[in-house]
Formats: structure tokens, sequence, C-alpha cells
């Protein structure tokens, strides 16, 4: 059974964590305990319905406010599919969060209020999904039910976000009217909106083709520990243990151990209950070589012929996430794949407006949540492929090396 995770973003109240709780309540994915502390909980605050996001919302913070705070993962199966889905606060100061949640994710919704139609923070995360090149969109224009199921207001904002849309990379897009508070075309088509004929959005999220998604064509195999057991039975055992970010490797494979370039062949690839024929993204496996060769965490094994680039001039789009402004000449530590090294801060090339997709080349520095394109260098090469083309080897994060707090995600658009 595959796996589809999914992050929901939209503006503030758009209904993301009511959504959830439905999906999960309609699925049949909660227990009879937790449906019980909702509906008192519900209860006590005077709700005349029981509030499904309450299932989701689980900091005190957020249950007082009513809001969603921090990214919350929630696990739900189907006959078909099984799902983790991150449920990421919609507040513009926690945009951060919302990278967090998105940026593993194969599938994102974005709700919209069909009261208050495409707002800003819509736009925002919209933007935020092509940036993250997340590679299938779902708009669910939430609370049909305050609009008497007006076929017309929801054709309004279709056609409102078709046209943003338009100047995105986004390759799959679908817009679903749903009312997450009655049920309406969640997990069962609505008899209230007879005049839309597409599938549920349960059905989309079962149905989603994700199997061309991974790039299966680059092998990239960044090692992330060196496995010598040290004892009787394994005198010479040596496996390189991580997980498979792209390609697909077996047994016989002339690889390339990178930086150091040296040509070995796959002697055994296997996972934790044994040898397999083949590894693909996401598997974690070992992989043993024909050859004792000197390889460490943060090398990487590629096919000779198909390698990325070794480099430390980085080009890329950011998301800072610190409150202390970003600064050109700024020193922090650099994590990609499985490699941590030191990086300078070169150049801002420009700050990005996310409303107007309009770049301020004037930008001096970016502040919390803004999003721009940087020039950095690295003290040591990384092994890396533009994010377009890969999205594990193309990202990274920036670490602040005296609080060890993550000040930003990068998407590297080139490396020499």
């Amino acid at each position: 059974m595959d796996l589809l995770r999914i992050a929901t973003a939209g503006s503030v109240d758009d209904g993301k964590s009511t959504l959830i709780g439905r999906l999960l309540f309609d699925s049949k994915a909660i227990f009879v305990d937790q449906l019980d502390s909702v509906e008192k909980t519900s209860h006590e605050r005077g709700s005349e319905y029981v509030d499904l996001a309450l299932l989701t919302d689980g900091l005190r913070a957020e249950r007082e406010q009513g809001i969603t705070i921090d990214v919350a993962y929630r696990y739900f199966s189907t006959p078909n599919r099984k799902f983790i889905v991150a449920d990421t606060p919609g507040h513009i100061q926690y945009t951060r969060n919302m990278v967090t949640g998105a940026s593993t994710s194969d599938l994102s919704i974005v709700l919209v209020d069909a009261r208050k139609g495409l707002v800003e923070q819509s736009r925002r995360h919209a933007f935020l999904v092509s940036l993250l090149e997340v590679p299938h969109l779902v708009i669910a224009v939430n609370k049909m039910d305050l609009v008497d199921w007006s076929q017309e207001v929801f054709e309004d904002i279709r056609r409102e976000f078709t046209d943003y849309a338009a100047r995105l990379n986004i390759a799959d897009v679908q817009v679903i009217p749903v009312s997450a508070l009655t049920g309406d075309n969640v997990v069962r088509r609505s008899e209230n909106m007879p005049w839309y004929q597409g599938a549920s959005l349960m059905h989309h999220l079962e149905n989603v083709q994700t199997a061309s998604d991974s790039n299966m064509v680059d092998v990239r195999f960044p090692v992330q520990y060196v496995i010598r057991p040290h004892n009787n039975g394994h005198h010479d055992y040596r496996g390189y243990a991580g997980q498979v970010a792209s390609g697909v490797m077996k047994a016989g494979d002339k690889v390339v151990v990178l930086p150091s370039g040296i040509p070995s062949t796959i002697k055994e690839v296997s996972t934790a209950d044994g040898p397999v024929e083949l590894a693909y993204p996401p598997m974690s496996v070992t992989v043993r070589l024909e050859d004792d060769l000197d390889v460490s965490r943060g090398d990487m094994i590629v096919r000779p012929n198909n390698q990325p680039q070794v480099a430390q001039n980085i080009e890329a789009m950011i998301c800072w996430m610190s409150d202390k402004p970003m600064k050109v000449g700024q020193k922090l530590g650099i994590k990609q794949t499985t490699k941590s090294t030191r990086a300078l801060i070169k150049e801002l090339r420009y700050g990005l407006n996310i409303n107007t997709l309009h770049r301020d080349e004037d930008a001096t520095n970016l502040t919390l949540n803004e999003i721009g394109r940087i020039s950095i260098r690295t003290t040591q090469p990384l092994l890396a492929d533009s994010y377009h083309k890969n999205r594990t080897t193309g990202g990274f994060i920036l670490i602040d090396e005296v609080t060890n707090n993550t000040v930003a995600a990068g998407m590297i658009i080139e490396a020499s």
C-alpha cells in the first residue's frame, strides 16, 4: 500500500483543522474515546456542533484561540492508501511552519473560504507550494454551506485562482468545493451541489498518481552512517547506510563515490529484513561495495555517467525563518542531505514580493518569513543538483551555529 504525504495550508480560519478532522472522522480513523473527548470539549466551550478541529489542534494555546500554531502531523489510512497529513498554520507569522510541512509533501491542499475568496495568504501559500515544487495541488473551496452552495461563487474563485496559477510552476491543480463542517464533498459526494460533477476530496486523494513524481533516473545515495560491526561473525563487513534520494540501485551496478571520484561496484543492497533486488526512493538501505574504500558520512554514491555538481558556489531561493534579519556577509552552518559544513552569504540578489511576484533588487536583507534569492559559498564542496531536478539533493537548511536554530530553508537553483 503506497503512502501519500499531504500538507494543508490556507488563511486563518479557512477550516484546515476542521477539514482534517472531517477526513479522520468520516474515514473511521479516530477512536471512540478521542471522539468522546472532542464532544466533551466542544460542549464545554459552548459550541453548537462537534468541533472536529480539536482532533488536530493539540496545543492549549491553539484550542483557546481556535487557531493552529505548530505543524500537527496526523496519520490515517483507507483500504486504498496510507496518508500522513501535516496541518500547517495559516497566520502570516507562521509561514516558516508551512514551509516545514510542505517541503516533504506529495500533495498540498490550500483551503479558501468561499465567503472571502482568494486572500493574500492563499496566494502566498500557493506560491510556496510552487516554490517547493510540490507536484500536486488541490484548492479546496471551503464553507460552501455559508454561501448557499453557490456555483457562481465557486466558479469565480476557480477562475481567479486559475489566472494566478498560470504564473506559477504547478503541474497538477484541482479545485474542489467542500464543506468541512457538514462533510459535503469531503469523503462522499455532495447532494447540495449537484452542479459539481467532479470527484470528492477523498476520492481524489486516494487516486492521485504519484509514481511518476519520484526521480528514478539520477542515482543519488547520500551516506548517512558507516556500519562496521567489529564482532567475530562480521570481521570484514563494511556497509554504507542511508536513504535513497533518487534513482534505482541494485547489485552489480557500476558506481562512483563522491567527492573522491573513486569507482567501484555494488556488491549487495540490503534492508533490515535482508538483501533486496532493487532499492529506490524513499527506501532506507545498506549498500556494500566490492572494494574497501574510504567512505564517510556526507559522501555520495552515484553512477559514473550521471553525477551531481561538486560545488562550493551556490545560487538558491530561501525562506528566512529567524527573528533576526539575514545580512550579507553572515556566516552560518549549512546542512544538505547528510553533509554538514559552513557557508558565507555572499550576496542577496533580490527579495520577492509573494503577492505580486515582483523582484525587489534593492533589498539589503531578508526578515522573518521573507523569500529571496541569495548567493553563498561553502567551506567544503556540496554534492548538489538543482531543486527542480531533485528535491532531496537540491534542498538545504541554514543553521545559526550559536543557537543551533534553523534560520532558513533553501532550494538550489544552480551550483558551480
